[in-house]
């Protein structure tokens, strides 16, 4: 039956959800290939998740540097040297790029380099290549956002940010989300004097609000200048090549570098999308249904480009499901309950479920736990870092309905965490459960009161 076909399944796009969508389905013996028209390993890999890491750990050295004073070390006026990380940064990913080239090759999938568009709805292009498949997988991920406005042509996005010739010693980051955060305690850490502008009153809407504002207070102390309310107007070049960036409001702030992270669209643009009967939203998204079926039958698409969470595991979760129906027999769907989630801002948010404010509308009768504490590393260090920890518990059934954390080693705490909410662990299981002494995590176990 599939003979008439060039492969069984063509993946277009080789990030998260792409590879681990073609190795799987090879795996289970089908005929595959991916095409990919940039980097293997996709935002991710390239210019996201894998670099900001990478970043974010540079920039956490500056907090060492500060802390160590008080443990007896003495060291010299610390001097970071930007083209070391940024040139050491590309070396890992390149390797990285090599490592999925590798495991696509041993999986027996075909490697197509081009941009891939869709000619019918079991047909793809690929420069001079007519290709056929019994299925289509879209995942082109997405593509950063940058309004339109007086001056655009000036400012970078988070796809150019890591590979900077020279290193900003002024810096301006517009957006409120988690990339917006982000790097603006990264380009804090490295030394650069950093603004973060928002046009709302607040960042990272959807999160806790309690985790938000301690982050802001935190952040605020710590050097980064926080804009709230501020619309960027227009940018214009100096003479001297600085950037005078001009708020609604009409203050003036100059500056090197003007970094947008203004969100990320689905990357659907020239997909050849109307040579077929998918669907996509007013922003590009694809749409799809609970196995990841676009309007067109033989078509599928997850990840960013569907625009329902844009985060690594939820995409390799995806694609795990859609292989299994397509190839395994089985007839899943996406469990999007409790995803865990980290924000690896200075310091770093780590969430699991529901808000305080959202459990509230959901379940409206809650308990919540509250705990803020100053670190044990700060007793001798001497900074001003503090941790918010929060259990957010169903009163009718003690379930705990969220986790939340802010503070060093919160992603790496509410991971952990993560699995016993999905087991539907209640309040009364974590007061049977033993912390471990010293440290921040036990103070999870240890909440009685409720605020």
């Amino acid at each position: 039956m599939t003979e008439r076909f060039d492969y069984d399944l063509f993946v277009i796009g080789a990030g998260s959800g792409g590879v681990r969508a073609a190795r799987i389905a090879a795996g289970h013996g089908a005929r595959v290939a991916i095409a990919e028209e940039r980097y293997l390993g996709g935002t991710c890999v390239n210019v996201g998740c894998v670099p900001k890491k990478l970043f974010v750990y540079a920039a956490e050295f500056a907090h060492a540097f500060r802390d160590a004073g008080g443990f007896g070390w003495r060291v010299g006026e610390p001097a970071f040297d930007w083209p070391t990380l940024r040139d050491n940064k590309t070396r890992e990913i390149e390797r990285l790029n090599g490592v999925y080239a590798r495991l696509l090759d041993n999986a027996g999938v075909e490697r197509i380099e081009g941009t891939a568009t869709l000619a019918g709805p079991q047909e793809v292009r690929v420069g001079d290549r007519q290709l056929s498949a019994r299925a289509i997988l879209i995942a082109t991920g997405g593509w950063p956002y940058i309004p339109d406005f007086p001056g655009r042509e000036h400012v970078i996005s988070s796809n150019e940010v890591f590979y900077l010739e020279r290193f900003p010693r002024r810096v301006l980051v517009v957006g409120g989300g988690y990339i917006a955060v982000e790097f603006a305690g990264i380009f804090h850490g490295l030394g650069a004097e950093t603004h973060l502008a928002y046009r709302g009153p607040l960042f990272l809407r959807g999160f806790d609000r309690d985790l938000r504002e301690s982050l802001a207070r935190q952040m605020g102390d710590q050097g980064v200048r926080l804009h709230f309310d501020a619309d960027v107007a227009a940018i214009s070049r100096q003479g001297d090549g600085a950037l005078a960036v001009r708020f609604a409001d009409g203050q003036i702030l100059v500056v090197d570098t003007v970094m947008y992270a203004t969100g990320r669209r689905p990357n659907t643009a020239g997909l050849g999308l109307e040579n077929t009967r998918v669907e996509v939203a007013d922003n590009g998204a694809i749409r799809v249904d609970d196995q990841f079926r676009t309007a067109e039958p033989s078509i599928f698409a997850l990840g960013d480009v569907i625009d329902r969470f844009q985060l690594t595991p939820v995409a390799i979760g995806e694609a795990m499901v859609l292989v299994d129906n397509l190839f395994n027999g089985a007839d899943r769907t996406m469990d999007y309950d409790a995803i865990p989630t980290a924000v690896f801002s200075q310091p770093a948010i780590g969430t699991v479920g529901l808000s305080e404010e959202a459990a509230r509308e959901w379940y409206g009768d809650i308990r919540v736990y509250r705990t803020e504490f100053r670190p044990m590393k700060q007793t001798l260090a001497g900074g001003s870092d503090r941790v918010l920890m929060k259990l957010v518990v169903d009163n009718a059934s003690d379930r705990v309905l969220g986790c939340h954390m802010l503070g060093e080693g919160a992603g790496e705490i509410i991971q952990g965490l993560a699995v016993a909410m999905k087991a539907g662990a209640t309040k009364a299981d974590f007061d049977r459960t033993l912390g471990i002494h010293p440290t921040a995590a036990e103070e999870f176990v240890t909440m009685r009161t409720p605020i």
